[in-house]
């Protein structure tokens, strides 16, 4: 009989206090556990400092624990894909880490690079630590999403097909590429040599010295990567196809420079009314009318628009049935539910 009641007794105390249900935190500055891993208040606030600009209006206590839920998540779920990773002896090696690493610091001086680490309030270890995590993320997601993907010639052709209206051109359009020399150093703006101009007469020496190496056969796409002082620099100086109405409002010298070139040629250095130089590249010169399923870029675009579409598609997915799979306690979660949004201030 008294092993009866004790059952009883136990029962009733886990249906009054979800004492059987409820996990005790680990301690206050837990947030959340993975598998038994935990993703602590430190991480999320870092995140948190990064994305949040120091100038602007400071957000209201629920706008900030909006956020930091939001980003807990994101930290949750690629601890998901990151442990998967490990399991799948997909972890990137030092040597891919170093390359990237390597890579994130070239646009910039010694002393930037350092600065823009004490603003973000990351180590070096950090910053390897993220290059890690998110290097081998990807190698599982184009392993498990990206290279099961295929889109066929006839899937091409029924999205042309009920699409056709995307590719009427109302007017001609013009690809182009660009190097931006400037007199007035942007400090926001970097490209992979960190070349900047000083003033009017070393723009003018730099765009001499940028013809040269073109003339020579040099990449423009290389140079524009290495010496470009514009936000296009990170493409290779590629700005896209510009309308010709668009070329109208432009600098009448621009606009007579692009009509004058045929696809593949550039400009010489076109003076600028800051002091600068631009030299252009015309890509490709698309007439008006209806662009044809048979025009390989048309394909080419439509192919990557597939893919893309069905890859967020298959990401969501994977990561979903991931999660399924894994033990996930978010105690921020619970903690802003318990108290009704009152948590104290995190900053």
């Amino acid at each position: 009989m008294k092993p009866r009641i004790l059952v009883i007794m136990a029962l009733a105390v886990c249906a009054l206090g979800a004492g059987c249900r409820k996990e005790i935190a680990p301690g206050p500055d837990v947030w959340a556990v993975v598998d038994g891993k935990q993703i602590l208040r430190q991480d999320v606030e870092r995140v948190y400092r990064s994305r949040v600009n120091s100038e602007a209006p400071a957000p209201s206590h629920e706008e900030q624990l909006s956020l930091e839920l939001s980003i807990l998540d994101e930290l949750i779920n690629s601890q998901i894909l990151l442990d998967r990773a490990e399991k799948m002896n997909l972890v990137a090696s030092d040597e891919e880490v170093e390359d990237r690493f390597t890579q994130s610091k070239a646009p910039y001086t010694e002393a930037e690079f350092q600065q823009k680490l004490q603003a973000s309030g990351l180590t070096i270890d950090d910053l390897k630590s993220d290059i890690r995590r998110q290097l081998s993320i990807d190698k599982l997601l184009n392993r498990e999403v990206a290279a099961k993907i295929s889109i066929t010639n006839q899937d091409i052709a029924n999205f042309y097909d009920k699409n056709k209206s995307q590719f009427d051109v109302v007017e001609p359009q013009f690809h182009i590429a660009e190097i931006v020399i400037t007199p007035h150093p942007d400090p926001t703006i970097h490209n992979r040599k960190n070349s900047k101009a000083a003033n009017e007469a070393d723009a003018g020496r730099k765009a001499a010295l940028l013809i040269q190496k073109l003339d020579g056969g040099s990449e423009f796409t290389e140079l524009a990567m290495d010496y470009s002082e514009d936000a296009s620099a990170s493409t290779g100086g590629d700005i896209g196809f510009i309308p010709e109405s668009s070329l109208n409002r432009s600098d009448p010298a621009l606009k007579k420079a692009v009509l004058s070139l045929k696809p593949g040629q550039f400009t010489q250095p076109i003076h600028t009314k800051d002091g600068g130089y631009t030299i252009l590249k015309l890509v490709a010169r698309e007439p008006a009318g209806n662009r044809q399923l048979s025009d390989p870029q048309v394909q080419q675009a439509i192919r990557d628009a597939l893919r893309t579409r069905k890859e967020q598609l298959l990401r969501s997915a994977y990561l979903i049935e991931a999660r399924d799979e894994v033990h996930v306690t978010n105690y921020l979660a619970r903690e802003i539910l318990e108290s009704a949004g009152k948590l104290p201030d995190s900053n």
